[in-house]
C-alpha cells in the first residue's frame, strides 16, 4: 500500500476506509512537518485526513482534467501534489478567508518552472469548489505598455528584456488590489491584462477585464515579496554577477525594488516555490522551449535560453535574494521545496 495507489482507487471510485486513512494519517504524522503547516495534530488528525479525503473526491475528476489541459501528464505526481499541497492549503486559505472582511491576497513567489502559476488555477479551481469566487492574478498583467517599455529602455539599455523591477506599473496594481478591498457590493474592478506574444515577443496590454467579486486574490510573479538586501552581499556575488557592470546593475534592481515595497505591503501571505538547486531554472526552460518547439511554435535555442535565464539572476540573484527573504521576512508563511522533475520535497513553514 502507498498513497498513490490510495488515491488512484478513490479516483476510480473505491470508498476510503479505516485501513487506508489510518495509512495516510500515520505518512503525514511521521513527519513533523505538515502538524506547523496544516494543523494537523494527534488528536485531530483522523478528522483532519477524512475532511481532506472527502473534498479530494469533489475535486479530483476536474483537476485532472485541467492537469491535462496544462500539459501535464505524470497522473501519480498529480494525485500525489493534489493530496499533499493543492487541497491542504486551499483549504487553509478558505479558512484564513472567513476571519477577513476583504479579499484575502495570497502572495505566491517562484523563479520560472516552478509551478507557481499550476498551483494558482489549480487553487482556483478547488477554492470554487468551496464556494469562494478566487482571481488569479499575475505580476506580470502589471507590465508597462509597450511604449513606456520602450521609452525605459531608452534610458536605460540594460533593460533588454522585460521582467526586471522596473517594468512593471506598480501604482496601476496598488489601485487594483486597493479597489478590491475598498469596493461597494455593486462595483467592477477593471484588471490589466497582458499579452507576450505581441510585437514578436516583447509583449503589451491588451486592455482591462471586468471583475465583479474576488473572495481570495491569488498574486503570483517571479519576484512577487522580494525586498532589497544589504549592499555589501554585492561584494562577492555568485556567478554570473561576475564584471563590474553586471555588480552595478544588480544594485540598481536592489534599489528600484524599494519601489515595490508598498505594493508587498498589500499581500496578507506569501509562500515560496524554491527549487532545491536554482540552477534547475534553466533545465526547466529547456523543457518549456522543446515543448513549444515540438508544438510548431517557435523557442529558444541552448544559447539563447542561458542568457535568457542568467540575466534575471544578474537582475535579482536566488542566493542574494531569496534565501535571505525566506530566513528574514516577516510576510513568508510556506516554503515550498521543489525537486528537479517538479515534484515536492518538503513543506515548511515559517515561525514568525
Amino acid at each position: 500500500m502507498n498513497c498513490s495507489d490510495i488515491l488512484e482507487s478513490w479516483c476510480q471510485g473505491s470508498l476510503e476506509n479505516l485501513e487506508q486513512l489510518d495509512f495516510l494519517l500515520t505518512e503525514e504524522l511521521a513527519n513533523s512537518t505538515p502538524v506547523n503547516v496544516w494543523g494537523i495534530t494527534r488528536e485531530n488528525a483522523l478528522e483532519k485526513i477524512r475532511e481532506r479525503s472527502q473534498l479530494f473526491r469533489v475535486v479530483q475528476k476536474d483537476v485532472r482534467q485541467l492537469c491535462q489541459d496544462l500539459g501535464l501528464k505524470q497522473s501519480h505526481q498529480i494525485l500525489l501534489m493534489l493530496w499533499k499541497l493543492w487541497l491542504p492549503l486551499s483549504w487553509q486559505l478558505f479558512q484564513e478567508k472567513q476571519n477577513l472582511k476583504k479579499p484575502l491576497i495570497q502572495g505566491i513567489l517562484g523563479g520560472q518552472g516552478t509551478g507557481k502559476t499550476t498551483l494558482a488555477k489549480i487553487s482556483r479551481l478547488i477554492l470554487g469548489h468551496l464556494g469562494c469566487v478566487t482571481i488569479n492574478l499575475s505580476l506580470d498583467d502589471f507590465y508597462k505598455t509597450y511604449v513606456e517599455r520602450q521609452q525605459l529602455q531608452a534610458i536605460d539599455p540594460r533593460l533588454i528584456w522585460r521582467g526586471p523591477p522596473g517594468t512593471h506599473d506598480i501604482q496601476l496594481a496598488i489601485e487594483v488590489l486597493d479597489k478590491f478591498c475598498q469596493k461597494a457590493e455593486t462595483e467592477t474592478v477593471l484588471v490589466p491584462r497582458f499579452d507576450k506574444s505581441l510585437w514578436n515577443g516583447a509583449g503589451d496590454r491588451t486592455g482591462f477585464e471586468a471583475i465583479e467579486k474576488a473572495d481570495i486574490i491569488l498574486f503570483e510573479g517571479w519576484f512577487v515579496g522580494v525586498i532589497p538586501v544589504e549592499e555589501k552581499l554585492f561584494n562577492d556575488p555568485p556567478e554570473p554577477i561576475i564584471t563590474e557592470a553586471d555588480r552595478q546593475f544588480a544594485k540598481d534592481m536592489n534599489q528600484e525594488l524599494k519601489t515595490y515595497l508598498p505594493l508587498w505591503q498589500k499581500l496578507d501571505r506569501l509562500l515560496v516555490m524554491l527549487p532545491i538547486n536554482y540552477q534547475y531554472s534553466k533545465q526547466w526552460r529547456r523543457e518549456a522551449e522543446q515543448k513549444m518547439i515540438a508544438s510548431g511554435k517557435t523557442g529558444m535555442g541552448e544559447q539563447e535560453i542561458d542568457q535568457f535565464v542568467e540575466y534575471f539572476w544578474r537582475s535579482l540573484h536566488p542566493e542574494l535574494f531569496i534565501n535571505p527573504l525566506i530566513k528574514n521576512s516577516q510576510l513568508v508563511d510556506l516554503v515550498i521545496k521543489i525537486k528537479a522533475d517538479h515534484s515536492l520535497e518538503t513543506i515548511q513553514t515559517i515561525t514568525k
